[in-house]
């Protein structure tokens, strides 16, 4: 049998081991949708801490489909995929119930991995909150997504680096965000974000920002809304558009404020339908 003296000697030497992702429970989700016209559902699987639900619509509405990670945020080699297919004519619009927490890693990345399909007149909005991350996190992303060149494509993803109101500050983390956007098999969109806290600071990257998004709308519709969007964004960012696509970047100190301008832009980039309940509850 092990003694006292035994037992204290077991736990000194736990606590003087590193630990590593590897020796920990890994969060692992994933959520496969296919959607068909009027918004049918044809297919739903959901597996791990990845769960969908979906508010009551009309007929004419997108199928809303809201994403929640029962986890509670994600850590150093936690993993979560999204896949998406609409055709038909189908409209889907993916959000997330909250924002998304990425707390800190003992050595490996927290991966998110999204790939989103559109075929034959069909419209995926891809709208999830904000993610935050926390001192030691480390993010990578995947974004992949196809169109046929009849279907319209809205995306936003929102960084947070740190809660300002709680004082936080990032020393240690990484985060690299990969786009790729084809158009009938041809890529119109490619775009790899870096930002470590070597490269979070300056001219060239956020300054003194603590908050970021990127707007993408891929559609002939989107392009009016170029000088009604830029109007809204004002000094917070900048908006393009060429080649049947538009681009949008706003910075601002924290959250809070980003949100300011962030939300009257997505209710014009998503106007008539509503900007889901989620956002502004």
């Amino acid at each position: 049998m092990c003694g006292r003296n035994c037992r204290a000697g077991l736990i000194e030497t736990m606590l003087k081991t590193p630990l590593r992702d590897t020796d920990l429970q890994r969060s692992a989700g994933s959520l496969h949708l296919d959607i068909g016209a009027g918004g049918t559902v044809l297919r739903l699987r959901e597996e791990g801490c990845s769960k969908i639900r979906s508010p009551a619509r009309q007929k004419a509405e997108p199928y809303q489909a809201i994403m929640i990670n029962t986890s509670g945020g994600l850590a150093g080699g936690d993993r979560l995929s999204v896949e998406a297919n609409v055709e038909d004519g189908g409209s889907l619009c993916l959000t997330t119930q909250a924002a998304e927490r990425i707390y800190r890693s003992l050595g490996s990345e927290t991966s998110i991995d999204v790939r989103l399909r559109a075929r034959v007149q069909s419209e995926v909005m891809w709208l999830p909150q904000e993610a935050i991350l926390f001192d030691g996190a480390r993010l990578q992303r995947v974004m992949d997504i196809e169109l046929d060149a009849d279907c319209n494509f809205v995306a936003v993803e929102t960084i947070v680096l740190g809660r300002k109101a709680m004082g936080e500050t990032l020393n240690d983390f990484s985060l690299h965000d990969r786009w790729r956007i084809r158009r009938d098999d041809r890529l119109i969109y490619a775009d790899d974000l870096r930002f470590d806290p070597s490269r979070m600071k300056g001219l060239a990257s956020l300054g003194e920002a603590g908050a970021t998004a990127g707007i993408i709308c891929v559609g002939e519709k989107y392009l009016r809304l170029v000088e009604p969007l830029r109007e809204i964004i004002g000094q917070t960012g900048g908006v393009s558009a060429w080649d049947g696509k538009l681009i949008a970047r706003l910075m601002a100190n924290d959250s809070f404020y980003l949100r300011k301008a962030l939300i009257p832009a997505l209710r014009l980039l998503v106007a008539p339908m509503e900007l889901p309940k989620v956002w502004t509850s």
